[in-house]
């Protein structure tokens, strides 16, 4: 019901279907067209003209609702809403007066009340920082995804691994309710070390990319959640795309040893997501192999964490 803005299939909008829309309470969602200078969004709702004023734009509970910028940048882009009335403009023709603000509470209230630490969710990227990338979780409500929790590779900024837009998996990490806030995590959904390493077989070659670059060598990330150590090259920076020759691979250590072959040109986009875990809820999550002889990579998902 409260999906991410931009992934609810397009409708077909009639007088007779938004009349049922605004007596059932349904959520729908179209782009918004322009922002007049009242700063009451325009959305075309097929034959019949649709309007948001400033009020029904965002909660205010979320951060920067008072600003402008909070309502100017919803041009453009999927915005969904219910139809609270239907009124006629000055020259009789119909007009839907619509509202954000209600779908945002509604789902808000619904999230605190439903959803716990471990549950899988659908959804989009809104915005990418150095420390982290915002999700909207449903009907943009906006949760942050520490860098930390997007992979077990560790990587300089979100826009390595994401893009604005994207549709992606999450899992809630922790809830706090007083504050009416989630954080959300992802590693787990991309699958422990050993999922990971049934993928490649020693004396295989293939790309990677540079993570970490050491006097030693260089850590090459073969997925986002397993990563290898090859020998130490001049040259090399984080983010090179780079082919190795696969040596070993101990699970017991949690090790892959690579040799590097060759640098290789650069993708323009990040490569497609690999998930193990697609939806349900999560109690813990074990990274390490069953055998591995130091302390274990987990995560364990409870209230309060």
């Amino acid at each position: 019901m409260f999906l991410p803005e931009g992934l609810r299939p397009p409708g077909a909008f009639s007088l007779s279907s938004l009349r049922d829309a605004m007596e059932s309470g349904a959520v729908l969602e179209a782009p918004v067209q322009r922002c007049d200078t009242n700063r009451t969004l325009h959305i075309p709702l097929g034959t019949m003209a649709g309007q948001m004023v400033r009020e029904e734009v965002l909660s205010p509970w979320i951060s920067g609702s008072e600003r402008d910028i909070s309502v100017l940048s919803r041009v453009g882009k999927p915005t969904c809403f219910i139809v609270k009335s239907i009124t006629a403009d000055e020259k009789g023709a119909p007009v839907a007066l619509l509202s954000r603000r209600e779908v945002q509470e509604r789902a808000l209230n619904f999230f605190l009340e439903n959803l716990l630490p471990g549950t899988v969710l659908t959804c989009r990227v809104t915005h990418l920082a150095s420390f982290g990338a915002f999700l909207d979780i449903g009907c943009g409500v906006v949760s942050m995804l520490p860098i930390e929790r997007i992979s077990i590779s560790r990587i300089r900024h979100p826009g390595e691994r994401f893009q604005v837009g994207q549709k992606i998996l999450a899992a809630v990490l922790s809830v706090d309710r007083e504050r009416r806030r989630f954080t959300m995590t992802h590693r787990e959904l991309l699958g422990t070390w050993l999922e990971n390493a049934s993928w490649f077989q020693p004396g295989e070659t293939v790309p990677g990319i540079v993570r970490s670059v050491q006097p030693y060598g260089s850590f090459v990330e073969l997925t986002p959640n397993l990563s290898g150590l090859t020998d130490a090259r001049e040259g090399l920076a984080p983010g090179d795309r780079v082919s190795v020759y696969i040596k070993s691979i101990r699970p017991e250590r949690m090790k892959v040893k690579l040799q590097l072959i060759e640098k290789l040109p650069p993708e323009g986009t990040p490569p497609p997501l690999k998930y193990q875990i697609t939806d349900g809820r999560l109690d813990r999550w074990v990274y390490s192999p069953p055998n591995y002889e130091r302390e274990l990579v987990e995560t364990v998902f409870q209230e309060g964490s």
